[in-house]
């Protein structure tokens, strides 16, 4: 008997991305954003969401998959297909990421000064604590990129990526969360890739 995924949809604060909940992990413990379908080279399931007209990136994490659509289409017309594609999917035998994906994700970073690497884990810590799983709530994922200068830079990724509040949360949520609890920070910044 074919195991049946239950896919269901959240809205998040960005209104051109959605959240497709599914009841089979899909990527444990990482996540990864797709910007494009070049970059999905090594995931099976992102080439087959990028093949869809109306997908502009894709972020994949735990059980959850964030679609931002291009502007031009809407969720109603949309979601009833993606949710078919992504239940067929996950009901064949294909793997949503070769092990080329798994062999190309980075180890460990590179050194720092152990001050600065105090810091940082003070940084991490105060995410993973208490900002992670609020925006992981609404579709999306911040990732620490680097402490340097008083500067913590981050990366915006999922419903966060071009969210129009994301701008607010950074400053006035995450920015005076780190700048009260840890005395060194004196800006927060968002990654530029």
């Amino acid at each position: 008997m074919e195991e049946y995924i239950e896919i269901y949809t959240e809205s998040t604060p960005n209104p051109e991305t959605l959240k497709f909940v599914t009841s089979k992990f899909i990527l444990k413990g990482a996540v990864v954003e797709f910007k494009n379908k070049e970059l999905a080279a090594e995931s099976p399931i992102a080439l087959m969401l990028f093949e869809m007209p109306f997908v502009q990136s894709v972020f994949i994490a735990g059980h959850v998959i964030t679609i931002t659509k291009k502007t031009e289409y809407e969720w109603f017309e949309i979601s009833p297909e993606v949710k078919q594609s992504l239940r067929a999917f996950l009901q064949s035998e294909k793997l949503p990421f070769t092990q080329a994906f798994f062999d190309m994700q980075p180890g460990a970073s590179s050194a720092t000064p152990s001050e600065e690497r105090t810091v940082d884990a003070q940084i991490v810590d105060l995410l993973e604590k208490y900002v992670k799983p609020a925006v992981e709530n609404d579709g999306g994922h911040i990732a620490f990129k680097s402490f340097k200068d008083g500067v913590v830079t981050l990366a915006m990724q999922g419903s966060c990526s071009g969210c129009p509040s994301a701008s607010i949360t950074l400053k006035s949520g995450i920015e005076g969360l780190l700048k009260r609890m840890v005395p060194e920070v004196q800006e927060v910044v968002a990654y530029e890739e």
